[in-house]
């Protein structure tokens, strides 16, 4: 039975992406709720008839006390059926329909919407740019994606579960009490004014309040996670108390955002409790005066009475169900301004795979300078020729990094064109293009898996035997072998911790190094492929590195000029620009800014800009 209601809509099914989705509430929340259609409508039609069989069991309960003024005999002899029909009614039909309701909603809808959310804004994230990840926090976007499906589905829930049913409710209460005597509705009526008032009053305030309860809970959440990350230091300097001192600005100020929240919540129930008065004396008391004056029965008046009552005890639910449906839209809200965001770096209609048959890479007049109109690279025109192997070396911020990237297709260029085997890459697929080149960054972060998971990202189909293979040319295997997690997986299945921090650098680097082998990319990039490692390390990779080079077109960048020395070109940019170019010999041979960083060299590093102009 749980089954069937929990498969009625494939929260993974095809739907057509859209590189801009829609950036408003309201057509955000249809675009995700459109394969729930049917069952919405299903669900919102049992909630009205959940909410028209409770009027119309206090409708009854009012019948019932005025049969029971007759004899037992004769009510049992012109009733009893309809009395049997009645308990029957009650002990099965309606459970069903309850039961009907409780699955559409909780094992219909709420577990899938709230996955179809998930999927589907975690696919979207997935397809931005790098350049967009680096304008945020990674832990912002995660918690964007993470808190915007509950507080939706929590929207969804308080449509149908008190929303839809209250709203039934009520007009069927009105219709009920007009029906025993029209005037019965008056106090009834104002009393829903006043309420629907209180609501607005309520509502109004309470989301403003919540946001800032909420930006002070985030900011203790801060203060406390950055003394947490930084614990090394707050040691180190013994600041203690005066972390504590920072925490508690904090924690004041969310325990004075709370308390103004709170006092919202208290001022609605005092004048709730005091409305509800008013509606039980109003309805009640009339009801009274009717029966005194001979117009309405008893029945009448219990059903007047149980009417009130239950509405009495439903409105602080109502408000709560309300103002935790504004909430959780305001949360959604937040959580669009990350899921709902265009992507701007997309494949071009009619993008084929790239076809790669020689390696040649070509810049043609190509700029960019992310958006600042300095920076980066400035009308680069370079040629790279099939197997060349060719090492880039110059200052922070020349432009080494930004090359790199736009080769990946990482950003689009602001100006010329990239081309590979005479196909710009603006116009080939980003994976096709992504998946012809190796690429090991100074920056050797892994994922938190296993290490060969890890391995296994640069090639998914290879043998355990060319796994291992690779993490002996890298010079791994002896030191993954020892590994052991804390939940006891060992070696190639121990799990290397966020971003690989269980390892030490030069081990991660090493990895890192073992998975570029095992793709076996015929275009090879490295970042300061071996800045992590030792000197006797290095010297055994290094003939791996230059072995796995056999055959590639590789672009390596190096502070270490050592490290490059072999390359059959060398290129040195300064500013955006290449300024020198030629092997080993030739820049020396000229003197320029090449052969400076050689002679200033200390331990083979590449001087910094401050220890360059320190020395000038």
């Amino acid at each position: 039975m749980f089954r069937y209601f929990e498969n009625l809509v494939d929260p993974y099914c095809d739907y057509p992406e859209k590189d801009r989705p829609p950036t408003d509430l309201w057509p955000f929340m249809k675009d995700y709720a459109r394969p729930f259609r049917r069952v919405f409508i299903w669900t919102a039609l049992l909630s009205v008839v959940v909410a028209a069989i409770e009027i119309g069991l206090i409708y009854y309960m009012g019948r019932v006390v005025d049969l029971l003024s007759g004899s037992p005999v004769q009510v049992c002899a012109d009733h009893g059926l309809e009395l049997i029909l009645l308990a029957l009614f009650i002990l099965f039909l309606r459970p069903a329909i309850h039961v009907l309701d409780v699955l559409l909603l909780n094992n219909g809808v709420l577990p899938n919407f709230g996955t179809l959310i998930r999927y589907r804004a975690h696919k979207h994230v997935l397809r931005q740019s790098v350049g967009w990840f680096e304008n945020d926090f990674a832990g912002r976007i995660a918690n964007r994606i993470m808190q915007t499906p509950p507080a939706a589905g929590e929207a969804v829930f308080q449509v149908f579960d008190a929303i839809t049913f209250s709203l039934s409710y009520m007009i069927g209460a009105g219709i009920l009490l007009a029906t025993s005597d029209i005037r019965l509705t008056i106090p009834m009526l104002i009393w829903f004014v006043l309420y629907a008032l209180l609501i607005k009053w309520t509502v109004k305030r309470v989301g403003p309040a919540s946001q800032a309860a909420s930006d002070a809970r985030s900011a203790v959440t801060g203060r406390v996670v950055d003394a947490y990350t930084n614990i090394h230091s707050v040691k180190m300097f013994a600041h203690h108390e005066s972390e504590m001192d920072y925490a508690k600005e904090a924690i004041e100020k969310s325990r004075q955002t709370f308390q103004a929240e709170m006092r919202i919540y208290t001022a609605m129930d005092i004048m709730l409790v005091t409305l509800n008065g008013v509606l039980i004396v109003g309805v009640v008391g009339w009801g009274i005066a009717l029966w005194m004056q001979g117009q309405a029965s008893v029945g009448v008046v219990a059903a007047a009475t149980a009417l009130t009552l239950r509405l009495n005890a439903m409105t602080g639910w109502i408000m709560w169900a309300l103002t935790s449906f504004f909430r959780s839209l305001g949360v959604v809200a937040e959580g669009m301004e990350t899921i709902a965001q265009p992507i701007d770096l997309v494949d071009a209609p009619d993008a084929k795979p790239l076809e790669l048959t020689d390696g040649r890479i070509e810049l043609h007049d190509v700029s960019h300078h992310y958006g600042r109109g300095a920076g980066g690279l400035d009308r680069i025109t370079l040629t790279i020729e099939p197997g060349e192997k060719i090492g880039l070396i110059g200052r922070s911020g020349a432009g080494k990094s930004t090359l790199v990237k736009l080769l990946l297709r990482f950003y689009d260029s602001e100006g010329g064109q990239t081309l590979i085997d005479g196909q710009d890459i603006s116009t080939v697929t980003q994976d096709s293009l992504r998946r012809q080149i190796g690429m090991v960054q100074q920056d050797s972060a892994l994922l938190h898996r296993s290490v060969r998971d890890n391995l296994l990202y640069g090639r998914p189909d290879a043998t355990e035997a060319q796994m291992i293979e690779s993490a002996k040319q890298a010079e791994a295997h002896d030191f993954i072998l020892d590994l052991e997690d804390p939940q006891g997986r060992k070696g190639y299945d121990a799990h290397v911790g966020e971003r690989g921090v269980k390892l030490s650098g030069g081990q991660r680097q090493r990895v890192t190094l073992a998975r570029v082998i095992l793709k076996d990319a015929p275009i090879l990039l490295l970042d300061e492929a071996t800045s992590a490692l030792d000197s006797e390390v290095e010297a055994a990779i290094q003939q791996t590195l230059y072995g796995m080079m056999q055959g590639k077109t590789v672009i390596a960048i190096a502070h270490r000029l050592s490290t490059i020395a072999q390359m059959d070109r060398i290129l040195v940019m300064d500013r955006g620009h290449i300024v020198e170019e030629g092997n080993h010999a030739d820049l020396l041979a000229q003197n320029g800014l090449y052969a400076q960083f050689w002679a200033r060299q200390s331990g083979g590093f590449l001087k910094t800009d401050e220890d360059t102009e320190a020395a000038e």
